[in-house]
This record gives C-alpha cells, structure tokens and sequence, in this order.
C-alpha cells in the first residue's frame, strides 16, 4: 500500500467520528437510569424510603394476584402478638441533611422562578420525613397514612442558599393508633457544631395514624416513653394539642351554631351588602373590598404513579400538600395582585385516601382577611365602622386562603371528599374579602376562629414563629413561593 495512502488512514483514524444514530440511541436510553429521586422531586434518600417497588412489578404483582391493595378486606393482616412496649423519642429519631449548597443540579429542583426555595418541594420532604420517623415508631407491620398538618410555620427567614437540616421525631403517642410528629427545618451546622435558634427556618408538627393493611381499621401502636425534661415538656404539649382538637371537633359549625357574637357579625354584614346595592344609600362597596364568590381559583389533574407512598397504589401526602399550597399561592395572587408571602400552614386534614389513576379536584378561595396594623378584620365593616377609618393604606393584609379538595375515579363513578387545606399569606396590600351567602358567612366564620386561636397562641407565647403583623413584610422578601 503506498505510504501517502497509508498517511491519509492514519490521519482518519485520529479525527473524531460523529455518533452514529446508533450511539444516540444508546446515551437516550441512559435518561431511563436516572436516580429515582429525580422522577417526583423529593430528596433522593426519603423517595428511596418511601418508593422500594417499581410500579410496573407493583402493577404486575396486582394483576397477578387479583387483589385490588386499595380495597377492604375482613382479613386482617397486623399480627395478633405484635410488640406494643413503650419505645423512647430517640427511637424514632431521623435526620437527613440536604445539601443544596454542595449540588447545584440537586439545588435545581428546590428554586422557584425567582431563585428562592420552593416551599412545595420542602413540604413534599416534611410529609415524607414523617413518614420515615412513623414506621421508626410503629415498624412495618402497619400502614402509617397522614391524618392532620396541626401547622407549619416560618420561624426566620431564609436569605442565603445552604444546606438544610430536617430532623424530627415521636413527641407524643400513647398507645392508641395515632401519634404526633415534631420537624423542624434547620441551617445544616459545621460539622461539631449544634443547631442554633435562629438558625431553625420552619417548624411543623404531623398526626400520623396507623391502619392494618387489609381493613383499613386503626391498629394499636407502642406508647411513647419520657425521659428528660425536654421529652416531658414535648409531650405535654402533645397531649395538650391532641385534648384541644377533640374539643374543637365538638365544638365546630358543623355541630354547633354561630355563637351570638358570631350571628351579630354576620347580620351586620349582611346589612352592609343591602346598604351597598340601595339606590338611595350613597354608600358603595370600596374598591379594595372583593365578594368572596370572585375568589375562587380551580384545578383538576390525573394521579400519576411517580408521586405513590410506600404502598403503591396511593398517592402521597406531600403531594397533596404541595399542590395545594401552590394553588392557594395563585389564589392569594389573584387576589392581591402582588406577590405573596407564606406564613403558615393553620391545622389542616386528609379526608380520604387519593388512589393512583384517580382525578384530583381542588378548589381554593380567600376564606378571611386581616389587616395586620391593628389585628383588625372584615368585621370592621361588619361592626358599621366607615371603611378606611381603621386601615392604612399600604399597611398589609392576612390572607388566608382555605383549599378543598375531593377525588373522583377516572369514570367520574363515585367522589369522596379527601381534605381541607388552610394557608394563610401576607400581601403588602390593603384588602379584604366579604361573604354574600350562607355558605360563605360559614366558611368566613371558621377561618376567623382559626385565626383568632392562632393569635391567641402567638399572644400566649405557646407557638414559635415570626410576628406575622411585625415581620410578614421582611419575610415576604425571603421565602415567597
């Protein structure tokens, strides 16, 4: 062969070849071996914890055996000799640590469009921390479902990216089916170093509640025991919580009528609307004051299987979770035409499981507004105070904004309420919403109550958090969305 033929081979040899399409097909294929926790945008140690079967084995594995894992069963399947001794806080204790700082493409699910941290995604890691620290507590034997977000609540602001520290643990169960879960959402600390105060951004507490696996009937599960002074301080104020909302349970509108202060605000306001449409009454709503029927905002969307719980075949809480907060978020927005700031979550509750392939329907509107100069609310009006007298302009407002949602199966054949979700917002705005129907004035009602309680606890020392009427405006700055 001559030389200048073998020179021009070598010269080929040495250039780089295009991929075939071949090739490309190969490095497509690799997209499928992508680590699981990319899938549903929860941190990939608690979606391996929560997610252990792929769903199509899941799948196969129902077909195969002709059980349908979301119906009851008369079988039960926790074992009759199962041990119930008294198991301490620690034993339950889990920490994960997040490192957003260290990772930017880990950091990507976790931003919002403003580049700050997207606070549905980190209620998708509480809900399953819960979960992680319940079966801690209860063991595999049983199926632990979310019943309750008692509340979720910023305590600093959080003004720079780091890593985040979630850690909780059993702070109150007493042998009965449910138990109480206590998270906090800290700055990671140097290694040796310990978490300060103002280094906790978020505090939560979850009801979680256990069920055998076939009857879906609440199961026994081991009491918690105290030790230090801390552990009995945690669980007195378990207990105390749990005494409170067995009260209030009885206490609610759909059992009791409106107390005679609560009848006199609604008839005030009823007589405020009939003032704002006579024609020989100059007075006229004001611009800033919405009726609450032009406060809703709707959604619907298919349970896809990427956001299961450990059980295959429902979707999980922090799902639900997020996908309500970000619903309220645009509500609150529509609202207020700005930008709103999380506060808190108030005491919310799952109603009914969420199945995979079923139809979520949420509907959010703005249940209660407060102006946060003087604690004032919409009674202001309803009481015949001249709208605008007790407001000032630019002062801010409360919104809170309250979420139902039910869930229907694909053949719209049966629907099922599946919970109530409660947020409540800052808005650099001055505005209120008014109730027109009976259903409404209810609706009104019960977020004023929760609201008050809210205050009151904050008055009385008993919830750790930010000031919502002296610090709402910094934080609006912070944590968004």
């Amino acid at each position: 062969m001559p030389s200048r033929t073998l020179f021009l081979i070598a010269i080929r040899a040495l250039r780089p070849q295009p991929r075939n399409c071949f090739q490309c097909l190969r490095v497509t294929r690799q997209l499928h071996l992508s680590p699981r926790w990319q899938t549903d945008g929860v941190f990939k140690e608690l979606t391996e914890m929560r997610v252990r079967t792929p769903w199509i084995e899941a799948l196969r594995k129902k077909e195969e055996e002709g059980i349908d894992p979301t119906q009851r069963s008369n079988t039960p399947a926790t074992p009759p000799n199962r041990d119930l001794a008294p198991k301490s806080m620690s034993d339950s204790y889990h920490r994960v640590v997040i490192p957003l700082a260290q990772d930017p493409w880990l950091l990507d699910n976790y931003l919002n469009a403003n580049g700050q941290i997207r606070l549905g995604t980190i209620f998708m890691d509480l809900d399953a921390l819960s979960g992680v620290i319940a079966y801690n507590h209860t063991g595999e034997s049983v199926t632990t479902v979310t019943a309750a977000v008692d509340r979720i609540t910023i305590n600093h602001p959080l003004k720079e990216i780091c890593d985040l520290e979630l850690s909780g643990q059993v702070t109150f169960a007493t042998g009965r089916s449910s138990m109480e879960i206590s998270i906090q959402v800290a700055k990671a600390p140097e290694r040796g170093a310990s978490i300060q105060n103002e280094d906790v951004l978020m505090t939560c507490a979850f009801t979680m509640v256990s069920l055998d696996p076939n009857t879906k009937k609440p199961v026994a599960i081991c009491p918690v025991k105290v030790e230090t002074d801390e552990e009995k301080r945690l669980f007195a104020a378990g207990e105390k919580n749990y005494n409170i909302k067995k009260a209030r349970a009885k206490t609610g509108l759909r059992k009791q009528t409106p107390n005679d202060e609560e009848s006199d605000l609604i008839h005030a306001m009823w007589l405020r609307q009939l003032d704002y449409h006579d024609p020989n009454n100059p007075l006229r709503k004001p611009p800033h004051t919405h009726y609450m029927s032009s406060t809703t905002l709707s959604s619907s969307q298919i349970m896809q299987p990427q956001y299961r719980n450990r059980h295959n075949f429902m979707i999980f809480g922090g799902y639900l979770l997020k996908t309500s907060f970000e619903l309220a978020f645009c509500c609150a927005a529509a609202f207020s035409h700005s930008r709103p700031t999380f506060l808190s979550l108030d005491p919310s509750t799952f109603e009914n499981p969420v199945p995979v392939g079923s139809v979520l329907y949420l509907k959010a509107t703005v249940a209660y507004t407060e102006s946060a100069v003087d604690g004032a609310s919409d009674a202001h009006q309803s009481a015949g105070v001249e709208d605008g007298e007790k407001r000032t302009e630019g002062s801010g407002t409360r919104v809170q904004i309250r979420i139902d949602s039910k869930v229907r199966d694909i053949e719209h054949g049966s629907t099922k309420p599946t919970g109530q979700f409660n947020y409540t917002f800052w808005v650099d705005r001055d505005i209120s919403v008014m109730p027109q129907t009976y259903e409404e004035f209810m609706i009104w009602l019960d977020a004023r109550r929760r609201a008050e309680r809210v205050r009151g606890s904050i008055d009385a020392g008993r919830v750790e958090g930010v000031d919502e009427g002296k610090k709402g405006k910094d934080d609006g700055r912070r944590i968004t969305e």
